[in-house]
């Protein structure tokens, strides 16, 4: 997020990560970063040592959830993924701690930069990600991972319809949610029946380890290659869950994917987005720089064209 939480201060933060994590750590600075999490660099003596996560719990993750997902993680990276930047364990055995209604976890700071931002442009960098996705692919099931479920219900349309019958005046940026929504009814009807007979056909589907989010800004380019980060939403999934990026920037021809289940996740992304945003903009809000990014990510899911296979 872009700002620092307010039902938790830094030094709580850092107060657990002292707690829970075997270093020697002295300082912490907000970081404002990503969408949906809190984010610190914890340092010694004006060292970073750490990247601290605060994920909220929710209909997205549960304690249960992060912890098997970043336990799998690590179990990933010991079997030799050198890509995956997994959590350090905690001083107990696990990966997580709770705090302020979520949950820590912390990654040993990298030294390197973003892949990027939004679509991947480069031609190498796609091929180190068909690769190291291909190498995730093919990995054993590790224990206790996820598994992957839709993100909304078959009744979600209709949970929009009703919500938007009344104002949403709790905020600057509420009434100009509701009407997009509104605008786009008839589509989200039809996204949401698209996606849930997807969702069907996807249990017949093999299932693999998938990071979930593989996107550029997940991207840190090392001195020893490409590595991938936040690691939350890792679960067991048909393949294509991690192949959106690669298709939708040209690279398709690198990962033969399966053309059903590829419109599946592009469906689940659109509908995850609609439904976070719907909830932040029906309550309180006050106009921060993530109200900003949350309403220009909200038009932007119903603006853009429906997917069609390449093809057609």
């Amino acid at each position: 997020m872009r700002e620092p939480p307010d039902h938790v201060s830094a030094d709580a933060v850092l107060a657990a990560v002292r707690t829970h994590w075997a270093v020697d750590v002295d300082a912490i600075e907000h970081l404002p970063v990503g969408f949906g999490a809190h984010h610190w660099r914890v340092l010694s003596a004006g060292t970073p040592r750490l990247f601290v996560t605060l994920d909220d719990l929710g209909p997205r993750h549960s304690a249960g959830s992060l912890e098997g997902a970043y336990a799998a993680a690590g179990e990933l990276a010991a079997a030799g993924l050198e890509f995956v930047v997994a959590s350090v364990p905690t001083r107990e055995g696990g990966y997580t701690t709770p705090l302020a209604g979520g949950m820590v976890s912390c990654v040993c700071w990298l030294d390197g930069k973003a892949a990027g931002s939004g679509p991947i442009d480069d031609a190498h960098l796609a091929a180190q990600n068909a690769e190291a996705l291909a190498r995730l692919h093919a990995a054993p099931l590790p224990a206790g991972i996820p598994s992957w479920r839709p993100r909304v219900g078959p009744d979600f349309a209709d949970t929009i319809s009703e919500l938007v019958r009344e104002p949403w005046q709790a905020g600057p940026f509420g009434e100009q949610a509701r009407h997009a929504l509104i605008k786009r009814i008839d589509a989200i009807h039809r996204w949401t029946k698209s996606y849930h007979e997807l969702a069907r056909r996807a249990e017949d589907r093999p299932w693999v380890p998938t990071h979930g989010e593989p996107h550029t800004a997940n991207q840190v380019i090392t001195s020893d290659g490409v590595v991938f980060v936040d690691w939350e939403s890792l679960a067991k999934a048909p393949r294509e869950r991690d192949l959106g990026s690669l298709v939708a920037a040209g690279y398709a021809d690198t990962v033969t994917p399966d053309w059903e289940m590829i419109e599946l996740f592009d469906l689940e992304w659109r509908l995850d987005e609609l439904s976070e945003y719907s909830t932040w903009f029906a309550q309180p809000h006050t106009g921060t720089a993530s109200d900003q990014v949350a309403i220009n990510g909200l038009l932007e899911e119903l603006a853009r064209p429906d997917w069609t296979h390449p093809a057609e």
